[in-house]
């Protein structure tokens, strides 16, 4: 009994000290953000701001155009979840449940193509926004968002939990594949969905890269694009580059917190149920 309760706090003082790691940088950006040039200038800067001040939120809204910044993510971010649920779950659904010419050899490309590296792909999706005409727009920020090779996988293995006679009934008793997918397969996916739609939704709205390569008017950017401007033009304003920071993670922040649960129980379910 000794020894279980010695190797407890030794666990707990463990899982504390790397909760410590982890949320030290997120306290130390929430305090500066609240600090005056004051304190961000001084040679050693305090914990906890001497005076809390919105100011540099304040500048960020009415004077970086920052509002507008959040404004584009958050529509990249909605449209880039909702088309990737759509190519998605029909994918991995197809890949579970329908038989089709060339399917096994198919699913055997899309496992092959997971070793490829994503940045190699950037280069025929850029031609690709080129030619359609979509650069410098949303549409060629969500081209690479359309469909993942993870997400399609990741829907396949939790469909595959879905009891075949259970779709067989509902054919005999006379429903379409439409009616079949939509009151049968869409509802036993749901948490597979949410999960699905917080890792796109936290990849749209974290990428910096392709909106980079896509992107060349300012009015189009999104808060990564944005947030690295400003610290470019205001290297020395750490007050105001931490306000932008927080910005930017607050929201995916508060959706992964609503989401938690239905977030965990998507991936523990496929992970067992695949």
């Amino acid at each position: 009994m000794k020894t279980k309760m010695q190797f407890s706090w030794f666990s707990t003082a463990i899982l504390c000290f790397a909760s410590f790691l982890a949320l030290a940088p997120l306290f130390w950006m929430v305090s500066v953000s609240f600090m005056g040039p004051e304190d961000t200038n001084s040679l050693t800067p305090p914990i906890l701001p001497s005076k809390v001040t919105f100011e540099n939120y304040a500048v960020l809204f009415e004077q970086q155009s920052m509002g507008r910044y959040v404004l584009n993510s958050l529509i990249i971010s909605t449209c880039a979840t909702f088309l990737a649920l759509s190519f998605n779950i029909t994918a991995g659904y197809a890949f579970a449940k329908l038989r089709f010419t060339g399917k096994e050899k198919l699913f055997q490309g899309l496992l092959m193509a997971l070793v490829i590296p994503g940045q190699l792909s950037m280069f025929p999706l850029f031609f690709m926004a080129k030619n359609m005409g979509l650069l410098n727009s949303f549409g060629g920020v969500l081209i690479p968002f359309m469909a993942s090779l993870f997400g399609i996988l990741m829907v396949r293995q939790y469909a595959l939990s879905i009891p075949n006679e259970m779709l067989e009934a509902a054919r005999v008793d006379g429903a379409s594949e439409y009616q079949v997918f939509w009151h049968i397969v869409l509802p036993n996916l749901t948490p597979i969905m949410v999960t699905l739609a917080i890792f796109t939704f936290l990849g749209a709205w974290n990428d910096f890269l392709w909106p980079l390569i896509v992107l060349s008017d300012d009015k189009f950017y999104t808060l990564p694009l944005a947030l690295a401007g400003l610290s470019r033009e205001h290297v020395q304003d750490h007050g105001l580059i931490m306000a932008g920071a927080m910005v930017t993670i607050v929201p995916v922040l508060l959706i992964f917190l609503i989401l938690q649960r239905q977030y965990v129980r998507g991936l523990l379910a496929g992970s067992v149920k695949g």
